[in-house]
Formats: structure tokens, C-alpha cells, sequence
């Protein structure tokens, strides 16, 4: 628990300020390509696998400028819509903290749908 921090009342007030707006204007996040991603993750290689859960694998990355990244690509059988995605990304920009994982950015792409956290080492997402 993050001291001094409401998470019910954020996220009711987060909640009823999300619109249908695109996400680009409602934070602050960098929107990747899918080509990009692709050659950060080496065209998501099982060498650069570092977990799966149920709503899909995460991988490790690096782009051109040598940052780090871990890619969160969403399982297309996840069931989690455009708009579902939209508002995932938007609350979790909202709620960055010092003390969470921080979200770079996203991308969505025809039936792809990523988020480019910043890379943590150890394999650790926490």
C-alpha cells in the first residue's frame, strides 16, 4: 500500500473522467510502432520471452537509442476490445507512481495491441 495515496477514490474519479477521446489526449505517453516494437523484441523471439499470463506474453526489448523496454503484448483472444484498451492505457498512465512500473507507451495496431513499460532487470514487473 502506497502511503498517503486513495486508490478507491482515485480510481472512481479516474473512472468517470475517461472519454472516448483518443488516448494521445488524455496523457503523456509515447505511441510505438509496430515496427519498432518488432525489431526492439527481434521479431518477439523466445529468447527475449520473459513471462506469460492470461492476457498475453511480455518480452524484453531494446531500441534503437538503447533504452530498455519490456513489451506487454496483449493476447488477441484476451477479449479486451479497442476502447477496453484505450481506457486500460489511460488509467494506467494516470496512476504512475514512483513505487510502480512505469508505462513508456503503447501501440495499437489493427488487432495488436502492446504496452512498452520501461524494462526492470531481474525479470521483475513489482
Amino acid at each position: 500500500m502506497i502511503v498517503g495515496f486513495n486508490f478507491e477514490s482515485s480510481l472512481k474519479s479516474l473512472r468517470s473522467s475517461l472519454t472516448e477521446k483518443d488516448i494521445g489526449g488524455n496523457v503523456d505517453l509515447q505511441v510505438f510502432t509496430l515496427s519498432t516494437i518488432t525489431k526492439a523484441t527481434d521479431s518477439f523471439s523466445s529468447s527475449n520471452k520473459l513471462g506469460e499470463g492470461g492476457f498475453g506474453s511480455v518480452y524484453k526489448g531494446k531500441l534503437l537509442n538503447g533504452e530498455e523496454i519490456a513489451v506487454k503484448r496483449l493476447s488477441q483472444s484476451s477479449g479486451q476490445g479497442m476502447q477496453e484498451s484505450k481506457n486500460e492505457v489511460t488509467l494506467i498512465a494516470k496512476l504512475q507512481h514512483r513505487n510502480l512500473v512505469r508505462l513508456l507507451g503503447y501501440c495499437f495496431h489493427k488487432k495488436e495491441k502492446m504496452l512498452v513499460y520501461e524494462y526492470l532487470p531481474n525479470k521483475g514487473l513489482d
